[in-house]
């Protein structure tokens, strides 16, 4: 029997799909060796990746225009991709080459390629309408570069339709399943808004009772105090949109889904910088959008004392990763619910999590075939 909430939560935010027309990350830099293709996929749609010899990664279409033989399973040869079937070579522009094709016949159309870029230790695509890949902004994580931060990757594939994830994100009030790492925190929601493709919530943080992994803290050692120094007498100036101070009775978290992106940032008690960042992006998997790769960068203010993050580091790693496992579990369970009861019954109350569905669906493409 349908529940009275599933009737409630239309259209089905789980059966909206993330907007193609956006800059995804869908490998690693790490995992793209030069003369090298792989395989990236994105809502089921099969992309081969390759780096050529000059060190330039390219994306096309993975099916060959000849015979449709997946070209991830080709052969780098210079800076353009072999098919392994019949050898027709391909560029970054899609266009073809067939090595036993007279001179005078007509050729090949080739196969579609897609913008590409890489930062961040990441390969991004632009897996929507070409037309529009100049013209969507690409991530700006103007903290990624500062020599006063050391970046923590994360990548890793989670059961479940994008938007739990970033449901669970934006709702700080889930951090009771994180009491055996973190204690007992106390969020309390102080503000939230919202714009055409954004929305943004503000919690504060107080600790209550409970012992807390020492990862927690050691996260926490870099935020700066108002009116810190730089070690040179003058005051440290706020990084590019980090000029809010936390209060000083609790720390500040500020979380806000940029469609389709997601950040976050944790400012101590009285610092007028955070301690940490966190980008965040969900790349789906399979074209029903059921499973994704979650993939994040965690910025992390260091210490005062030079080279002292780098022994810390194992022990906020632990941390985090025991954090991350903690939310796979929850949203997986969501979808397994969802599965089950062939609809979405969540009776939510969260104001900011109902603007967030309204933003993704709003935002995405509907999966219905």
């Amino acid at each position: 029997m349908e529940s009275e909430a599933a009737r409630v939560n239309a259209p089905d935010l789980r059966r909206v799909g993330l907007h193609p027309d956006f800059w995804y990350p869908l490998a690693r830099s790490s995992d793209l060796p030069r003369g090298r293709a792989r395989l990236a996929l994105f809502g089921g749609e099969p992309i081969a990746l390759a780096r050529g010899d000059d060190g330039r990664v390219f994306a096309l279409d993975d099916r060959c225009a000849h015979r449709q033989y997946p070209l991830h399973e080709g052969v780098v040869s210079g800076n353009r991709l072999r098919c392994a079937y019949h050898a027709w070579s391909y560029g970054a522009d899609g266009r073809v080459a067939v090595p036993y094709l007279p001179r005078e016949a007509c050729r090949p159309r080739g196969v579609k390629s897609y913008a590409c870029r890489e930062a961040y230790g990441y390969v991004f695509v632009f897996p929507g309408d070409q037309q529009n890949a100049d013209a969507v902004p690409f991530p700006d994580l103007p903290s990624f570069h500062s020599p006063r931060r050391r970046t923590m990757r994360f990548w890793r594939k989670v059961a479940c339709h994008y938007s739990f994830m970033h449901e669970n994100l934006m709702d700080m009030h889930h951090q009771f399943l994180h009491r055996g790492i973190l204690g007992t925190l106390k969020p309390t929601l102080v503000d939230h808004q919202r714009g055409p493709d954004w929305v943004e919530a503000r919690y504060l943080f107080r600790s209550g009772a409970g012992r807390r992994d020492r990862g927690a803290d050691l996260m926490l050692v870099g935020g700066r105090r108002r009116g810190a120094t730089d070690g040179a007498g003058e005051a440290a100036a706020p990084a590019a949109g980090a000029a809010i101070a936390a209060p000083e009775d609790g720390d500040l978290m500020i979380i806000r889904t940029q469609y389709p992106y997601q950040t976050l940032s944790l400012r101590r008690a009285g610092a007028v910088e955070p301690a940490f960042d966190l980008w965040a992006a969900y790349v789906p998997w399979d074209s029903a959008q059921r499973s994704h790769v979650s993939v994040g960068m965690l910025m992390i203010e260091k210490p005062r004392i030079p080279g002292i993050i780098h022994l810390f580091w194992p022990f906020i790693r632990r941390f985090t990763e025991s954090v991350f496992t903690e939310d796979r579990r929850a949203v997986e369970a969501e979808q397994r619910a969802y599965d089950a009861q062939q609809g979405d019954w969540n009776q939510e109350i969260n104001p900011v999590i109902l603007d967030l569905r309204d933003l993704l669906i709003r935002s995405g493409v509907s999966l219905a075939r």
